[in-house]
C-alpha cells in the first residue's frame, strides 16, 4: 500500500477523519471518509494539503495515538495547543524576526508536541515533558495544513504509551484496542 490512502467519499457536509497509520484506521467503516497519511510530519502535511487542494470537507478530525509525557495521563483527549519539538522556531525568529513554526492554538485542551521522532524515553522525553502533555508525529502538520486551507479542525489523541523505554512495544501491543476505542469516540461524537 502507498503512504496516502483515502477511504470513502469527501463531502462538504461531513468531517474527514485523518489518521497516520493503517493500524489506526482498522475500525472505521464508510460513515465518514478516512485519510491515511503515513507516519511523520512530511507525509501528514503532503497528504492533507494534497487532498485539500481538490476537496473541501466540513472539517478535519485528526484521530490517533500519542505518548503521554505526564504520569497518570491516559484515555482520549482533545488537543488545545500543538507545537513542534524538532523545529527551531525561536532560533529562526532570532535570525529573521519571523515565526515559521510557532505553536498553534486550537482551543481548550491538552498540549501536544509533534516531531519526526518516535519518543521512547531518555533526555528527549524529559525535555518535552517540560512544556507538553502528549507527543506524536503528525498533529502539528495536520493542524498547519488545515489552517493554511482555512478548514476547521480537531485533534483527538488516545494515550498509547508513556513515551518511555517500552513505548514501541506498548504501541504495537495496544494499537488495535486503541483504534477501536477511537472508533467508539468517533461514533459517539461525530456521527
Amino acid at each position: 500500500m502507498g503512504l496516502m490512502e483515502l477511504r470513502g467519499t469527501i463531502s462538504r457536509d461531513r468531517p474527514l477523519l485523518v489518521v497516520a497509520m493503517h493500524e489506526e484506521a482498522l475500525h472505521y467503516g464508510f460513515e465518514l471518509p478516512v485519510l491515511v497519511t503515513g507516519p511523520g510530519k512530511v507525509h501528514a502535511a503532503i497528504a492533507v494539503a494534497t487532498l485539500l487542494a481538490g476537496e473541501r470537507p466540513s472539517s478535519i478530525v485528526n484521530v490517533g495515538t500519542a505518548g503521554a509525557l505526564r504520569a497518570g495521563l491516559e484515555g482520549i483527549h482533545e488537543i488545545g495547543t500543538v507545537s513542534q519539538h524538532d523545529f527551531d522556531d525561536a532560533g529562526l525568529h532570532d535570525i529573521t524576526g519571523q515565526h515559521f513554526g510557532a505553536p498553534i492554538v486550537i482551543g481548550d485542551g491538552l498540549v501536544l508536541t509533534t516531531g519526526d521522532r518516535f519518543v521512547a524515553g531518555g533526555p528527549v522525553r524529559d525535555a518535552l515533558a517540560q512544556h507538553a502533555d502528549l507527543v506524536d508525529m503528525e498533529g502539528y502538520a495536520v493542524a498547519a495544513a488545515c489552517i493554511a486551507a482555512d478548514i476547521p479542525l480537531r485533534l483527538i489523541k488516545i494515550v498509547s504509551d508513556d513515551a518511555g523505554r517500552d513505548a514501541a512495544a506498548s504501541w504495537v501491543d495496544g494499537v488495535a484496542d486503541l483504534a477501536h476505542a477511537l472508533s467508539v469516540w468517533v461514533n459517539n461524537n461525530l456521527l
